[in-house]
């Protein structure tokens, strides 16, 4: 995909092109863990360019595929980390778009057995969708001999640190219903933690379940196109030809954005780096060309330059 200025994939950008590029679009969206912040650490700069960003007119929006928490506690972290004007309404979680989709695309009609964390449960019961209620089994308790809920007419797979064997042999037998749809919030495999240890992520769980149950999940989150379907429906005039996705996975942000028809954006502080970019760039795949950013930087805090720029021009 070539990028709004003409540049070839992997471009790495600096001043001026990044300040041109800013002011060609309307809608910046932004991936938040390995772009935005790490853990509990803002990334260096990023609270000044999304703050800068918002100020300066821009529609800031925060795509993410974590799943493990309500965008309420989302608009708490922002603000705790120094995003002090970031809203609610700017915050698009697999979670939330999950609970849009369960009520607004599919109008399910029964309960939802949640595969997940609880944070993902209080999100679908905002948003008025009956969870089956998670009640603790009986210590010797079986997938032979444990009640199932009546009327599963939804499995939705998501984060679940709390995962058990008996909880994914129950999701098994709800789907053995065809009429009982499988979704699942996110694909991401695994996640980056502190001492090159990796946490598995909500594909992880999918593809156990896929395999059990012999279907595919429906998947709502990044790079499936209903994220950014959610994002048209509750903002005016989104044209995806003045929109920027800027995150940190080949495979999920850049893929996302092709999908969606943006440009797209890679950061170097998180997951993916350059030299996979550039094999994907090169590869005679066709379908690996949709990986492939337009743009790069080596952290969002290189916007900070094309702020100071224009702040300097309106003096």
């Amino acid at each position: 995909m070539a990028g709004a200025f003409g540049f070839k994939g992997c471009q790495k950008i600096r001043g001026p092109q990044i300040r041109n590029l800013l002011e060609a679009k309307d809608f910046i969206l932004f991936d938040c863990d390995g772009v935005i912040w790490h853990g509990e650490k803002a990334i260096t700069g990023a609270v000044k360019v999304v703050n800068s960003l918002i100020r300066h007119g821009k529609n800031v929006v925060f795509v993410t595929n974590n799943c493990t928490r309500p965008r309420e506690n989302y608009v708490t972290k922002f603000c705790r980390l120094g995003f002090t004007e970031v809203m609610l309404e700017q915050i698009f979680s697999s979670s939330y778009c999950s609970a849009l989709y369960l009520r607004d695309v599919v109008k399910i009609r029964g309960q939802v057995f949640v595969m997940g964390c609880d944070a993902l449960r209080r999100e679908l019961q905002a948003a008025g969708i009956p969870c089956v209620e998670e009640e603790a089994d009986e210590p010797n308790a079986t997938i032979y001999n444990c009640p199932l809920a009546p009327d599963v007419k939804a499995v939705l797979v998501g984060h679940d640190d709390k995962l058990t064997f008996l909880k994914l042999a129950k999701a098994s037998c709800y789907l053995r219903d065809p009429d009982c749809l499988f979704l699942a919030t996110d694909n991401d495999p695994w996640h980056p933690l502190s001492g090159g240890r990796i946490l598995p992520g909500s594909g992880s769980l999918t593809a156990a379940l896929e395999v059990a149950s012999g279907r595919k999940a429906t998947v709502i989150g990044k790079p499936s196109r209903f994220m950014f379907e959610c994002i048209s429906s509750q903002f005016r005039g989104v044209d995806p030809a003045q929109c920027l996705m800027i995150g940190d996975r080949l495979e999920v942000d850049m893929l996302f954005g092709s999908n969606c028809g943006l440009d797209t954006m890679l950061t170097l502080t998180g997951v993916s780096q350059m030299e996979e970019a550039q094999e994907y760039r090169d590869s005679e795949l066709s379908t690996n060309h949709s990986l492939v950013p337009d743009y790069v930087v080596d952290t969002i805090a290189d916007f900070l330059p094309a702020f100071e720029e224009v702040d300097e021009q309106s003096n």
